[in-house]
């Protein structure tokens, strides 16, 4: 959703030292993202993941989530919810808003600033925000994995078999509940999707994990 906005940021910014990296997460690879891309007229790089591996290598409880590296391969913030502006739709008679206009403010600045940047974080924060797996959570990874292989391959018993393992081994992972619904014909922004987001928030979870950068 946010990809054309990210273009535009990116237009902005107009400096060959910065590179932004975008990862569409779907097992149905180009076929289904990339025409996501192609509508923005995409000119950063972008990456199609069919096996989630980002969000695995950061453990990202949800996306759109992101990390900022410097030049040096530091990470210097990271797992957060990263839309680039707030957005609002309508879902019958209710109005759902979601996103920020701050974190956008806060890339920009870092790019100007580099390490002087006031919302560069320490090694220690960076530390206290990596999620650590669990050895369930590992398996689920495996089985995931495995289920899409196996769908790739047309084995739809097996793939179902593994992507249920997977969402019974991580039962948390809203990364998986949403690749899940782009299978369905409700989409993955649909009533499920809205209802599990209203749980965890009446459940006081992490849904994304709060964003840290004050406004102004």
């Amino acid at each position: 959703m946010d990809v054309p906005v990210w273009q535009r940021v990116y237009e902005q910014i107009d400096d060959p030292n910065f590179v932004l990296i975008s990862a569409a997460q779907d097992t149905g690879g180009e076929a289904a993202a990339g025409p996501i891309f192609d509508a923005a007229g995409a000119t950063y790089v972008q990456v199609i993941d069919q096996d989630h591996v980002i969000s695995q290598a950061f453990n990202f409880v949800n996306v759109p989530s992101a990390a900022w590296i410097d030049e040096h391969g530091t990470i210097v913030r990271v797992d957060e919810g990263t839309y680039a502006k707030t957005h609002e739709f309508s879902a019958g008679d209710q109005s759902i808003t979601f996103g920020t206009d701050v974190y956008t403010p806060a890339v920009l600045d870092w790019i100007a600033n580099g390490a002087r940047s006031r919302y560069v974080q320490s090694a220690q924060n960076v530390a206290d925000k990596l999620r650590v797996f669990s050895v369930d959570e590992q398996r689920a990874d495996a089985a995931f994995r495995l289920a899409n292989l196996f769908r790739a391959h047309g084995q739809a018993a097996k793939a179902e078999h593994y992507w249920n393992l997977a969402q019974e081994l991580n039962p948390e992972s809203i990364n998986y509940f949403r690749q899940n619904l782009t299978l369905s014909e409700e989409g993955s922004a649909g009533a499920s999707f809205r209802a599990r987001r209203e749980a965890y928030i009446r459940e006081g979870k992490d849904y994304y994990r709060p964003l840290d950068i004050a406004p102004g």
